[in-house]
């Protein structure tokens, strides 16, 4: 028979909601199974008679008898005419029986490949994943015009019907395609054709794809100092050795990249830039060094990865036009996405590519996960070509300035004694430089428990000439929301200062 303590055991199993969607006969066979693979019932244990464990569980001897046939069946108990049902002999060789008993077992130590360690000790890139105030390069999703995407949507089911429910060509769908090229040809100035534009998950993908297509593992790679953490962590998971570039209010200075290309030894193949708000200081790189940065590949015969992640939202006049479009030799590889225009569940990003490229690049997409969603994709495609897109983008400009003012003068007000605010002229997000010996890992502890998520400079930075302090985004929160959580963030720094 059962000790007590093993019948309470099934009756927990039996009745954990988290197993309601089992048929009850199911539910008895897998906690029995469990006590004998958890090596609490013994091999040659008797387990109880039917009829006596239907009474105890308060259920039928029919179904006690299913859950026992089924044990049976499965090997994990003998049935004996006239003696009962038994533990079986085969048990004794299940892999793991009793492993929850062996709890001084010495713990196997995990075996991962250098590229593995360093992406797993890397820890990945964290996304916010709800709006907590001032997590960076979160948008204000409350204004989205939903049912004007419903209906963009319903329309495409319509047409495609079953169709829509199929893959992606892996380069992406074709009305999407034609759609990005349109766009960032008509608003970024960039020379795209439908042909070379490669649907993404992410942006993140692209990096991760440009670090493993373009460089082999120990090549090196220009990166702006400080940088997006999303890149270094991919190019360093990649085996790439990163060569920080410093920065002015200029942007990248172009003059250490030219002058680090001359040294002896291979030169970097490629560069890194966020040159319409560089990630984190804002900066936008001038048309010179931009012009120079084009010339450096050229001469060298190297890449320009253009992340142009939220070029959208320029506050003070247009935006500058993009690397890519200035380049006339095809050495750049410009990268966008609708996470940060439109909403984060949208999931698609892209690349638009040197001609030579395309096809390395889409067929090492196929490897990473195959194809983007079709039904987002022609949604999106009919939400850009119908003028929705950039009715959106006008729209959440015009918040999200009025949003970076507010957050401005706020932090003046409220937290002058602590940070000194450096207001870019785009993005969602604004740096913020400690004036006052706070630690800063500790400063963005504190703010996490107090329910506010910043973004650490020091990470971001390669050398250790950097002020400390954190990114605040601002573009997710109502100017009220901001008050509260500058208010509330004022009490965590104060705190520290005592």
């Amino acid at each position: 028979m059962f000790k007590h303590a093993q019948l309470e055991s099934v009756k927990a199993w039996v009745g954990d909601p988290a197993h309601g969607a089992l048929p009850l006969h199911a539910r008895i066979q897998r906690a029995i199974r469990q006590l004998i693979l958890d090596g609490a019932l013994d091999v040659g244990r008797p387990l109880p008679a039917s009829r006596a464990l239907a009474k105890s569980l308060g259920v039928s001897r029919d179904t006690v008898e299913s859950a026992y046939s089924q044990l049976h069946a499965e090997g994990f108990i003998e049935r004996r005419v006239g003696s009962g049902s038994f533990v079986s002999e085969r048990a004794q060789r299940l892999p793991g029986r009793g492993a929850v008993q062996r709890t001084r077992a010495p713990k196997e130590t995990l075996r991962l490949s250098r590229r593995g360690s360093a992406m797993f000790q890397g820890g990945g890139v964290r996304d916010f994943l709800t709006p907590r105030p001032f997590a960076p390069g979160v948008p204000e999703t409350r204004n989205f015009p939903l049912p004007t995407w419903e209906r963009l949507e319903r329309q495409v089911l319509k047409e495609y019907g079953t169709l829509a429910l199929l893959h992606s060509p892996p380069q992406g769908m074709a009305p999407l395609r034609r759609a990005i090229a349109d766009y960032v040809n008509l608003e970024r100035g960039a020379r795209a054709t439908p042909e070379r534009v490669l649907v993404l998950t992410s942006s993140q993908q692209a990096l991760t794809l440009c670090a493993t297509v373009l460089l082999d593992a120990g090549d090196q790679i220009f990166i702006e100092d400080p940088v997006y953490h999303g890149a270094r962590k991919a190019f360093d998971a990649a085996g790439l050795e990163c060569v920080p570039v410093p920065l002015d209010a200029d942007g990248l200075r172009v003059e250490h990249l030219i002058e680090a290309s001359k040294a002896p030894g291979e030169p970097a193949r490629a560069v890194f830039l966020t040159p319409s708000h560089q990630f984190p200081t804002g900066a936008t790189l001038s048309l010179d060094r931009r012009l120079a940065v084009i010339e450096w590949a050229r001469e060298h015969q190297g890449w320009i990865i253009e992340d142009d992640y939220d070029s959208e939202f320029h506050y003070a006049g247009k935006p500058t036009a993009c690397v890519q479009g200035l380049d006339p030799h095809e050495r750049t590889i410009y990268i966008g996405t609708f996470t940060k225009s439109l909403f984060p569940g949208l999931r698609i990003g892209y690349m638009v590519l040197p001609m030579q490229l395309v096809a390395p690049m889409t067929v090492a997409r196929t490897l990473l996960d195959g194809h983007s969603a079709p039904i987002p994709q022609l949604t999106l495609a009919r939400f850009i070509e119908g003028g929705h897109f950039g009715a959106h983008v006008r729209t959440m400009r015009a918040v999200y300035a009025e949003r970076r003012d507010v957050l401005a003068r706020l932090v003046r007000q409220h937290l002058a004694d602590f940070v000194e605010p450096r207001v870019p002229a785009g993005g969602m997000q604004m740096p913020c430089v400690f004036i006052r010996d706070i630690p800063e890992r500790e400063a963005v502890d504190s703010a996490r428990r107090a329910g506010i998520d910043l973004l650490g400079l020091t990470a971001l930075h390669t050398s250790s000439k950097h002020k400390a302090g954190f990114l605040m985004g601002f573009a997710a929160h109502a100017p009220h929301e901001l008050d509260v959580a500058v208010k509330k963030l004022a009490n965590v720094l104060r705190a520290l200062c005592r």
